[in-house]
């Protein structure tokens, strides 16, 4: 059962305009079209439904000289978008029954679509969702970014070790995007700045071109759609003729070569002085052309530029984007006479900045010489931004310092709110990282839990229980999330729960299904589903689940006749190129999953499952077939998360610390419905304190001192016996993470898992439960905040009474 409103067209109209691209689009005819033709051709008809309502919301903002969004991010992982369009244009079905009556499977054409990776994880997948609600509560809204040539890298395994091969989903043309070949603007590095006549000038060295390629997002049932604008570099002269006619063909093609470089790949690795020069190039690359683009467009539209603030809300997903206050300051005085005052005001009044991590090393800082030779105007703007800053609040907190350049802390003195992402960070971005900060501009700091798009995290990516809800509450819910509390007064209905079951084993099935064919691994539906997906990074703590495991390994041989719950253990995600500990942890998980599932004597009761090169499609088919959602970070360590909200949307049980989100969710199913364990974040705080804590630790636990032991000796490694020595010497020594510390707990917490899950009906209620109670946490809600708290923006979207409230 799909929304009640009406397509806009009929599956026959559909087909024929499918058809008809096939034809002149893709100039094929129906015998011979191959699969990609038949999935261009599909997208290229969705896109013609966009473009009205796209058109549509353009000329109402114009008209209404309404105040517009920019969303800066590094990263959109807006995955593939086929099914994303159809669901939203409620075209699903249409498109389904048109292309059967083609001869075609609309399940076959969707899974060929590439799935775009131009994001990391959490960061670019809550900028996707962003840009999904703003188009859906009707707010004007550009999200900014960068035309990754190739996304995030592929991910592969070879004897279970990380490897990084290209990313490709633009090796085919991309259906989705309009290029902007008249919307270009110049982007300057190097060189040096002169002081003429009383003016500070810069004489650039290079110079490339940011050119721009728009995608639509369309809103819930197309009642709005904003664009996603996508950078690309060019060179800024033509291709050098003369050279490749004296057959220099290198040098010819040397400045396309480049440019190129700055939007070929997603987060190089910056290990090395060139990388750090690219990285900083990208960012300000991108950051550059979209303030050029928003200038451009608002003095088109006849504004002062002085007034700025009232038509312009510029929100920095995380550092990346913080040269924005420079840069926005350097428009203003460079380009448009501003006094400095006067620019680092305007600048500030259109500013935010959403602070994502606790962790300092996430917190950019470029080398001050670096950063001087790339951005020599920028780096004399930063001292007058500081200058300005220590007079406003005193000297305590530099942005210039110890011979770096701190992007977190420009951020925070350039915008006019600064929000975390999860109620418990936010007031750990007040105590820790940014205290001295908070003390000085009191009130800046606010709270904006994140959210996620239920249009793709339920409506989309998990039929079953979507049509159960639909036949349980009705359709209103995939745009007011929190309807999903109609749901509890059915928890105790006994077909309910079943029904709510049948939903699970279907998705279970379905990823069972999956995973025997793309990778050849058989998976028991019956056993319980135990994942953990995200980045891999010490402070999530793949290696405590890891651990576990192992551990759970030892006790079922030890004791083969005892009550055992079967389990399935399944990881996913990528560790960046140059994170050894994190692909250390991938092979000891690829090396100890090869042992486990290879002993007789745990088959059936424990496995251990791996797919390579975890991305958003992965996602939407592992999260609806979870039992188990695994978000065991150290506390405080985790801004927010959005993943453990997709598992609990979708009938996933939590087992966690309490970090980030975590409470929130938490005190949403209630205390007894989340599986908690370790130490909470003043708890963290005060263990590390304690000499040898983790040694203590260790010691005062055989469980974990076996474990450790058999990692140390090579029964995991028999080939190399000393291959990870150096891994559980660290966790001796250096366990920052506090890995040692929260196990035994944690184990003890997944046996309680274990005699929960055996209570089938049981289990099912409390995943029943955790669906019902956690429609708060859509990102339609926290745009809403947003809008009301940061932006004071308001909804385009006609109501029977004015415009739409999104506060």
């Amino acid at each position: 059962m799909s929304s009640p409103n009406t397509p806009p067209v009929s599956a026959q109209d559909f087909a024929a305009s499918i058809l008809q691209h096939l034809k002149t689009s893709l100039g094929k005819d129906a015998p011979h079209a191959s699969l990609y033709d038949w999935r261009m051709s599909l997208s290229l008809a969705l896109r013609d439904l966009v473009v009205d309502p796209w058109f549509e919301s353009t000329r109402r903002t114009y008209e209404a000289r309404g105040k517009r969004v920019y969303y800066l991010s590094m990263e959109f992982l807006i995955g593939r978008l086929i099914e994303d369009v159809a669901v939203n244009l409620q075209m699903d079905e249409v498109a389904s029954e048109a292309l059967e009556s083609l001869g075609q499977t609309y399940e076959k054409v969707v899974a060929d679509e590439p799935d775009a990776a131009l994001g990391n994880g959490g960061l670019g997948r809550l900028a996707a969702c962003f840009m999904d609600s703003l188009s859906t509560l009707g707010i004007p809204a550009y999200g900014y970014g960068i035309r990754y040539e190739h996304g995030l890298f592929e991910q592969h395994f070879d004897k279970g070790v990380q490897v990084e091969t290209a990313e490709t989903w633009l090796e085919q043309r991309h259906a989705w995007e309009f290029e902007r070949p008249e919307v270009n603007y110049p982007i300057l590095f190097g060189g040096h700045v002169a002081d003429e006549d009383g003016k500070a000038v810069w004489h650039p060295e290079e110079t490339v071109i940011a050119s721009a390629f728009d995608t639509p997002v369309v809103g819930w049932e197309g009642r709005w759609a904003n664009t996603l604008r996508l950078w690309a570099a060019k060179p800024d002269r033509n291709f050098d003729l003369e050279s490749f006619n004296r057959g220099d063909y290198i040098a010819a093609s040397a400045p396309e070569a480049l440019a190129r470089t700055i939007s070929r790949v997603l987060y190089p690795d910056d290990t090395t002085d060139v990388g750090k020069e690219l990285r900083l190039k990208q960012e300000y690359f991108f950051t550059s052309a979209s303030l050029q683009d928003l200038v451009r467009r608002f003095l088109s539209e006849g504004g002062d530029l002085k007034s700025l603030p009232d038509y312009v809300a510029i929100q920095l997903n995380d550092t990346h984007p913080a040269i924005a206050g420079p840069e926005l300051v350097r428009i203003l005085m460079d380009l448009h006479s501003f006094e400095v005052s006067d620019a680092i005001s305007t600048a500030r009044g259109c500013l935010a900045y959403t602070n994502h991590t606790l962790l300092p090393e996430a917190l950019e800082r470029w080398p001050e010489d670096l950063f001087a030779r790339v951005l020599p105007r920028h780096h004399r703007i930063i001292q007058l931004i500081e200058a300005a800053h220590f007079a406003e609040a005193g000297e305590q907190v530099r942005i210039i310092e110890h011979g770096e350049v701190k992007m977190g802390e420009l951020a925070f003195v350039m915008a006019h709110h600064v929000n975390g992402v999860s109620a418990l960070h936010s007031e750990l971005v007040k105590e820790t990282v940014f205290a001295d900060l908070h003390q000085a501009y009191p009130g800046r700091i606010v709270n904006q839990t994140n959210g996620i798009t239920p249009r793709r995290w339920l409506y989309a990516c998990n039929p079953p229980l979507r049509n159960l809800i639909n036949d349980t509450i009705g359709t209103a819910w995939p745009d007011d999330l929190e309807k999903l509390q109609g749901l509890n007064a059915h928890l105790d209905d006994p077909a309910f729960i079943d029904r709510f079951q049948a939903a699970k084993d279907t998705n279970k099935a379905r990823l069972s299904d999956w995973l025997k064919d793309r990778d050849g691994v058989s998976v028991d539906p019956a056993a319980m589903f135990d994942v953990q997906i995200k980045r891999i990074h010490e402070y999530k703590r793949q290696l405590m689940n890891l651990l576990e495991t192992v551990a759970l390994w030892n006790e079922i041989r030890d004791n083969p006749n005892g009550a055992w719950t079967p389990r399935v253990k399944i990881f996913g995600g990528k560790a960046a190129p140059g994170y050894v500990v994190a692909k250390e942890i991938i092979r000891l998980i690829n090396d100890a999953g090869a042992v486990i599932n290879g002993d007789p004597a745990t088959k059936g009761l424990l496995q251990v499952v791996y797919p390579e090169n975890y991305n958003v499609s992965m996602a939407e088919v592992l999260i609806p077939a979870t039992d188990l959602s695994e978000q065991i970070s150290t506390a405080g360590k985790e801004a927010s998360g959005t993943g453990n909200m997709k598992f609990a949307l979708n009938g996933a049980p939590t087992i966690g610390t309490l970090d980030g989100a975590n409470v929130e969710i938490r005190d949403c199913v209630g205390a007894e419905n989340f599986f908690l364990f370790g130490l909470t974040a003043a708890e963290v705080a005060a263990r590390r304190m304690e000499p040898d804590y983790a040694r203590h630790a260790i010691e005062a636990s055989p469980r974990l001192g076996r474990v450790l032991e058999q990692i140390r000796s090579g029964v995991f490694s028999p080939s190399d016996k000393d291959r990870y020595a150096g891994l559980v010497d660290g966790l001796f020594n250096h366990d920052y993470f506090l890995v040692t510390c929260d196990f035994d707990s944690y184990f003890d917490t997944q046996r309680v898992v274990d005699t929960a899950f055996a209570d089938a009906r049981s289990w099912t209620r409390l995943a029943a439960l955790n669906t019902a109670r956690v429609g708060w946490f859509s990102s339609d809600r926290t745009i809403s905040g947003y809008a009301r708290d940061i932006w004071n923006v308001r909804s385009m979207l006609a109501t029977g009474s004015g415009d739409r409230d999104v506060a």
